[in-house]
């Protein structure tokens, strides 16, 4: 019964040490590899912050498992994620498949049933999304969108030159 709550000094010491290193490891890592790796996440981004936390409890967690293995996990983790970041600038077939696209859901006053769907969204949380900009009426709206990240974005106004909204799928108005 005892041994589950204590079981020797030395245990104790290893996470200790090991806990500070992989940390500072981590953090320099993060760093070396730039802004990006600590920006707003996607749904891509998210999987990578979760993998290098369950690899920060494993190092820390797991005797078995050498600081050295773990610091080399995740900067494996970090380089994967800089490299499909640096590709998918480049391309965008890629940037599409790792991060998807931003969905309109409301354009001009009127909600996007489709959209609103695929998306998984309803018109109570799009409305949500317009009273935290301090509006009051989807008729004076121009554009909502569901970004990568899973925010929203209120347009108040647009016309047939929005460029905040090029690559987004407008219906037709004729």
């Amino acid at each position: 019964m005892g041994e589950m709550f204590f079981q020797d000094w030395a245990t104790l010491q290893r996470t200790l040490v090991v806990g500070v290193l992989a940390y500072v490891s981590l953090v320099l890592i993060l760093r070396i590899s730039g802004r990006r790796t600590l920006s707003k996440m996607n749904a891509f981004d998210f999987v990578v912050t979760v993998a290098l936390g369950s690899t920060l409890a494993t190092i820390l967690l797991n005797r078995e498992v050498a600081l050295a293995e773990g610091v080399l996990a995740f900067a494996v983790l970090v380089s994967l994620q800089y490299l499909i970041t640096w590709g998918s600038v480049r391309a965008r077939w890629l940037r599409r498949l790792v991060t998807g696209e931003p969905v309109l859901l409301l354009y001009r006053g009127e909600y996007l049933q489709g959209a609103l769907r695929r998306a998984r969204v309803t018109e109570d949380e799009v409305r949500t999304a317009l009273r935290s900009e301090g509006l009051g009426d989807a008729a004076q709206v121009g554009a909502v969108v569901l970004e990568t990240d899973g925010s929203f974005s209120v347009v108040r106004d647009v016309d047939e030159s929005a460029s905040a909204l090029s690559g987004l799928k407008v219906p037709n108005r004729s």
